[in-house]
């Protein structure tokens, strides 16, 4: 039953960024929450930083407003292919999981290039009746990172 909450939560998430209702994306956080995307070499190094750091949802908020408002970007979209998650542990009403991810990134010319694969490494909590992240680690398995990444992977 989790397996299946979490791959419901994982889809409609992939499904708001790939159908561009970016302003959507920061309600699948809890308000204190952390949204980071680094590099498996990172990751495993224990580096803290990583390509986008946001430590709230108000500063996804801010991220969504500026890349609509005030980023100057080559329009583009993406397309997620996101796999089963695996429960690491659950406990406590936090669930721990890990989550396989393929992202294709389509630009204006129509070019379609695979962009980015990697791992969610996610807490999620229940809250508001659903599931939230309070946590969501995009782990890239390269450590080349295009100078596009604007939409949140």
């Amino acid at each position: 039953m989790t397996t299946l909450r979490l791959a419901e939560l994982n889809a409609a998430y992939a499904a708001a960024i790939d159908q561009d209702r970016l302003e959507a994306w920061p309600d699948f956080f809890t308000d204190d929450c952390l949204y980071k995307i680094t590099s498996a070499d990172n990751e495993k190094a224990g580096m803290q930083a990583g390509i986008v750091y946001a430590d709230s949802r108000a500063m996804l908020r801010d991220r969504i407003t500026a890349l609509r408002t005030a980023n100057i970007y080559e329009r583009q979209a993406y397309r997620h292919i996101v796999g089963l998650p695996l429960i690491v542990r659950e406990a406590d009403g936090l669930i721990a999981a890990e989550t396989p991810f393929l992202v294709v990134r389509i630009t204006r010319d129509a070019r379609t290039d695979l962009f980015a694969t990697g791992l969610y490494r996610d807490q999620v909590v229940p809250a508001d009746g659903g599931l939230r992240f309070r946590q969501r680690i995009v782990v890239c398995d390269s450590n080349h990172f295009d100078t596009l990444v604007a939409i949140p992977l």
